[in-house]
């Protein structure tokens, strides 16, 4: 279990250590795992916290080509190990992306005891970058629209999303949403949970949505295809450890239950 506590990991001296380029590729340890014991930091590493109670910490440095991807060590340990990894992904994408201050465009520094990057020379602090989504799973009786996006692998369909636009409530931008993409109005909608996304910083906020009508129009540019699914005929579903998988199998854990 990984847990938060940045001032406490800082105040060690070593722990545990993953690796990561920045692709978001992941050095294997000796062990197999991704998780290396060191004896003390190597510098430039940053502390997240304790992985069962023992310190963790990331490092950003030069990859190898066969490092494994962040979703593919993802695919092969389950959700146990996604907050752990989606910290350290986010982390490292922050760091990478504002050395410089964006107000001034002198160099930034760490501040110890948070995730800040400090300017001293005009004082500009920033935080790591979080972008609110919704991902929705539209219904319609019992059944299930899916949808491809170009970017899938073969045969994989997955749940409706897209980022939150300024001044937007969720709700409305479920409605938004779903209407450019596949040009569906929607009824009723309904929360489900939320889920940190690190490929390469969102936040997804999960809903249910029950379409008016089942008559699609996709927008061919983000939507490749979409179409109308039974609960006992499924595509290829996105991998067990997202969201998308999670409102997929909650809608047919309701279908079975009556």
């Amino acid at each position: 279990m990984f847990h938060r506590d940045l001032p406490g990991a800082e105040r060690l001296s070593g722990g545990l250590c993953i690796r990561m380029d920045a692709r978001g590729c992941i050095a294997p340890a000796r062990d197999g795992g991704f998780l290396e014991h060191v004896e003390s930091w190597p510098e430039g590493a940053q502390p997240l916290g304790f992985w069962h109670d023992q310190p963790v910490a990331v490092l950003a440095e030069q990859g190898h080509r066969d490092w494994p991807s962040a979703r593919q060590w993802l695919g092969e340990l389950g959700e146990s190990h996604f907050m752990l990894l989606s910290t350290a992904l986010q982390v490292v994408t922050w760091q990478r992306d504002h050395r410089f201050c964006g107000r001034c465009a002198s160099p930034m520094r760490r501040i110890a005891g948070e995730f800040a990057m400090h300017c001293d020379t005009c004082g500009h602090r920033d935080y790591p970058r979080i972008s609110p989504c919704i991902i929705t799973l539209v219904t319609h009786g019992e059944d299930l629209l899916l949808a491809r996006s170009p970017r899938f692998p073969p045969g994989r369909y997955s749940t409706l999303a897209g980022f939150i636009e300024p001044g937007e409530a969720a709700e409305d931008a479920v409605r938004r949403e779903v209407h450019e993409e596949v040009g569906l109005s929607i009824g009723r909608i309904a929360y489900f949970r939320s889920q940190s996304w690190p490929f390469p910083h969102s936040l997804m906020l999960g809903f249910f949505a029950e379409a008016a009508s089942r008559r699609i129009r996709i927008d061919g540019v983000e939507i490749a295809d979409a179409a109308w699914f039974t609960p006992r005929r499924l595509p290829q579903l996105p991998p067990p450890y997202s969201i998308s998988r999670a409102l997929i199998e909650a809608h047919l854990q309701g279908v079975r239950a009556g």
